[in-house]
């Protein structure tokens, strides 16, 4: 078992969830339950399935829910992307929230790989 928290990508994932919920809060109404809401779920996600991964015994098992985490943050880019693409959300804030998310990746694909090698 790991203790996630102490892991920079579940303190960044949770950074990620919050920047999300505040970029969202300017989205219109109508997609409240729509791209608002999958964006925060995908964001979400990242930080639950580490923490959710972190419970497993085997390296392997926790090395899945990684993947999961990884998925969940690909999704993140489609979202910010489709924001951009209906002006919901500024280049600036695009720019920075993609950076974070692809920072994000990579601490989980090194995690990853250096788990599954123990």
């Amino acid at each position: 078992m790991h203790n996630f928290r102490k892991l920079k990508a579940f303190q960044k994932g949770l950074l990620l969830s919050k920047d999300v919920r505040k970029i969202t809060n300017d989205f219109l109404k109508r997609e409240l339950f729509s791209l608002t809401a999958q964006f925060q779920r995908a964001a979400d996600s990242i930080v639950l399935n580490i923490a959710e991964g972190a419970g497993n015994r085997s390296n392997k098992e926790f090395a899945k829910f990684l993947d999961y985490a990884i998925r969940s943050a690909h999704e993140c880019i489609g979202c910010i992307d489709i924001a951009l693409e209906n002006i919901y959300t500024t280049e600036q804030q695009h720019k920075d929230i993609y950076e974070q998310i692809d920072e994000i990746i990579a601490m989980l694909i090194g995690f990853q790989r250096t788990i599954i090698k123990e």
